[in-house]
């Protein structure tokens, strides 16, 4: 299957910064400010990865006065990731540390 849209998500997922992201926002709707706190990414290195999974919405974005909240995608993504932690977790070796 070759297909560009799935290439695009699997890139999406693989990217180590995004998934950082992705972890973050696991937690909770946050700022980019909150995310560069929780991630410890640059500003500008956060903004470019948030634009990459917003393209592909991963994200979902609310206006709070000037501030942007980012938090996933509550239809597709969070399914995504209960279902990949339950893989993870059941046949994966190694153990997942929060950082």
């Amino acid at each position: 299957m070759n297909c560009p849209s799935y290439e695009l998500f699997f890139e999406t997922f693989s990217n180590k910064t995004r998934m950082k992201i992705i972890q973050a926002l696991n937690e909770g709707s946050k700022s980019v400010t909150e995310i560069c706190k929780t991630t410890g990414q640059e500003q500008s290195k956060v903004s470019h990865n948030l634009r990459k999974l917003t393209e592909c919405n991963f994200l979902d974005v609310k206006r709070q006065g000037k501030k942007r909240i980012y938090e996933l995608n509550k239809d597709t993504i969070l399914p995504i990731l209960k279902l990949v932690n339950k893989h993870v977790h059941k046949y994966c070796k190694g153990d997942c540390h929060k950082k």
